[in-house]
């Protein structure tokens, strides 16, 4: 294949003129639908796409927008989802909608890039590898990755929240607690979010004097389940944590069980904070202390973003990152 694709090639691969080869391109002129689908699979093989339009004013980008979230629409990806649906509504964009689990088995990517009928894309927390990310944008197709697993270039738009600083708040309200041998379960190893905080409760660490254990950190899936049997083994531990911070509100609710099996009092004997800010975290006994992540306002941003690239207007600043608020509840109190 050529290091960089031409209409004449996408011509000799199908044997037709490259008149229609650009006719298909520009989506102009009269094409058969046999042919046309012959071409856009050419296309879509050799990486071609049409250029974007220098100078004067770009026509805007037409067609629906194609929202990507491979994962159970519920609590966390729910409000991410339904704010970007509602703020696309109010742009007079249609959406395409692929959810659920067995998505993230679609190789949906490879065919984004050659579909007439969707003008772009938001994808949140993509578990493809970041190179199937830089191969679709090097097709010149406008997409924004919502929460991304892994770093991105700089020319690929991204909003997310801030992780660092989130973990770093949390960790300190601890600290400042009397807390000093504090276990973390962390997200899975990969993640990009998993590192961020990681290192924002090493921080917090840091400016209360103290050096990170890694001994005290246990990398899992942010599930329930998964936070359980990673408290359990933390609980295991002599001496145990005094305190334990927890991925997100799913994986505290797995200590928070873990905690009462061993007979511990929340926050008597252990304090446990979470991340996200869920309804759940309001539903335990205690409420969870956690970090609230503006998951409506990343949908928006994301949205905002993505119409900026569809009217062919100058985005600046590509990766945006929202502030977080730590929530103080009942899940956390004095260590003595």
């Amino acid at each position: 294949m050529p290091a960089r694709a031409t209409v004449r090639d996408v011509a000799n691969a199908t044997g037709v003129s490259i008149a229609t080869v650009s006719r298909v391109l520009n989506q102009a002129g009269s094409v058969a639908p046999e042919t046309r689908r012959l071409v856009e699979q050419a296309i879509e093989d050799l990486g071609l796409r049409a250029p974007a339009p220098r100078g004067g004013t770009a026509k805007p980008v037409e067609g629906a927008v194609y929202v990507r979230c491979p994962y159970v629409l519920t609590d966390y990806f729910g409000l991410i989802v339904s704010s970007i649906a509602e703020t696309l509504g109010q742009h007079g964009r249609q959406v395409v909608l692929n959810a659920g689990e067995a998505a993230a088995h679609d190789p949906v990517l490879t065919r984004l890039g050659s579909r007439r009928d969707i003008g772009g894309a938001i994808l949140i927390l993509p578990p493809e590898p970041s190179e199937d990310l830089v191969r679709l944008s090097s097709r010149r197709f406008p997409f924004v990755v919502v929460d991304p697993r892994t770093t991105l270039p700089r020319d690929i738009p991204s909003v997310s929240a801030a992780h660092h600083s989130g973990a770093r708040q949390v960790t300190a309200h601890l600290t400042a607690l009397g807390h000093r041998r504090i276990g973390v379960i962390a997200g899975p190893r990969e993640w990009l979010a998993a590192d961020a905080r990681l290192s924002g409760h090493s921080a917090a660490l840091a400016d209360a004097g103290f050096l990170p254990d890694p001994s005290l950190v246990r990398h899992d899936q942010p599930t329930t389940q998964h936070g359980y049997r990673a408290a359990r083994e933390l609980l295991a531990l002599d001496p145990r944590p005094t305190a334990l911070v927890a991925f997100n509100d799913k994986a505290a609710i797995g200590a928070l069980q873990a905690a009462a099996e061993a007979g511990l009092n929340v926050p008597g004997d252990l304090s446990i904070t979470g991340f996200d800010d869920l309804d759940l975290s309001r539903a335990t006994t205690p409420q969870l202390t956690t970090v609230r992540q503006p998951l409506q306002e990343m949908g928006r941003m994301a949205v905002s973003l993505l119409i900026r690239l569809l009217e062919r207007q100058p985005v600046d600043a590509r990766h945006v990152e929202l502030a977080v608020d730590l929530v103080v509840r009942g899940s956390t109190g004095v260590h003595n």
